[in-house]
């Protein structure tokens, strides 16, 4: 008898401290990059082996029979950290009493499209999903931003949810990150979990700047700098950067399609890291806002830098040297994403 009720308690206890769920939105949950995405949520991958996952996904009202399919397959998977799937083409429903927000929809460059209109759509787009975490979502809520242009997609929807500290919202250059990291690797002959440290500065586009100054490199169990292990400055210079910085592009002209695994890995990693927090030793790329940064970077920006993360606040990581031929991309990139702020806001306010 003793025995049973033992047992007993011991149910009742584990099920009385199981996590409380979390809410996660995707959004353009229809499209391929969640489809990469939504499974490795769902199984704990990203927020903890022990958290309990209400899925989110909003899409438009065309894609909505799309979503029925992606929420049969969820269930089916018979997942058991997910509590629930709710499908919605509603605001009000997609954003209520949100944890977490990953913004993958967004509109995307058509054929004749100037970046100018593609940057009106969006700004559209981004304030409406702004105000809505302004007045749905929890005041806590952590956003990555990964439709494109990310860097200035985040911004606007930052400048929409005043209420929701500005440390919260991110946009995604993890893929970036991921994409240096391993042509280095590949380069050396050694794991991309032997390359820590590189960076990716600035804006999510052709302008990013990939660092590997201050990278290293972890070769027959000896860490040395990526310079050194690489051992061809002119690569390093040059097709390294051009690879980095056009591999989104070779990745459509080769599939016809934009990358979405890769992507679906590389926002896995940058919100595991927001919640989990970064390695001693370690930084990561994640595109932020920069007020009071210490590299001479426009405040008013989201831009990518190197951070760690602590208890899922991020700081940049300070205090790097910064050689002429490092602070001109930089600079390059900075340019590019103060022009693009610029021509959103007059959209904004109009």
């Amino acid at each position: 008898m003793l025995t049973l009720l033992s047992a007993m308690y011991i149910v009742v206890r584990a099920a009385s401290s199981e996590a409380d769920p979390i809410r996660v939105l995707v959004t353009g949950a229809a499209g391929q990059i969640a489809y990469s995405l939504l499974y490795s949520i769902a199984k704990g991958d990203v927020f903890g082996k022990d958290q309990p996952i209400i899925l989110v996904l909003l899409d438009i009202p065309p894609m909505l029979p799309v979503l029925d399919g992606v929420v049969m397959e969820l269930q089916d998977c018979a997942l058991p950290l997910l509590r629930e799937v709710i499908p919605t083409d509603k605001v009000e429903v997609g954003f209520k009493d949100l944890d977490a927000a990953i913004l993958v929809g967004s509109m995307p460059r058509k054929e004749g499209m100037e970046r100018k209109d593609l940057l009106k759509a969006n700004v559209a787009i981004f304030k409406a999903q702004g105000a809505a975490l302004e007045k749905y979502a929890k005041k806590t809520v952590r956003v990555l931003v990964v439709g494109n242009p990310a860097n200035t997609n985040c911004l606007i929807a930052s400048k929409s949810a005043p209420s929701i500290p500005k440390e919260n919202f991110s946009c995604l250059t993890r893929l970036d990150h991921n994409r240096a990291r391993s042509q280095v690797a590949m380069r050396c002959g050694v794991p991309a979990d032997a390359v820590k440290n590189v960076i990716i500065w600035g804006n999510h586009s052709s302008t990013q700047y990939p660092d590997v100054h201050h990278a290293m490199v972890n070769v027959h169990g000896k860490e040395v700098e990526a310079y050194s292990a690489v051992k061809d400055d002119s690569w390093l210079k040059g097709d390294f950067i051009s690879t980095v910085q056009l591999r989104g592009a070779a990745v459509i002209k080769a599939r016809k399609l934009s990358s979405a695994m890769s992507a679906a890995k590389a926002i896995c990693d940058h919100m595991r890291d927001w919640w989990f927090g970064t390695l001693d030793g370690e930084f990561m790329s994640m595109g932020v806002y920069a007020g009071g940064n210490s590299y001479g970077i426009p405040e008013d920006l989201i831009y990518s830098f190197p951070v760690h993360i602590k208890n899922k606040s991020w700081n940049i990581h300070d205090g790097l040297p910064v050689n002429d031929f490092s602070r001109a991309k930089m600079d390059a990139t900075a340019a590019e994403l103060v022009e693009e702020r610029d021509t959103a806001l007059s959209f904004l306010s109009q």
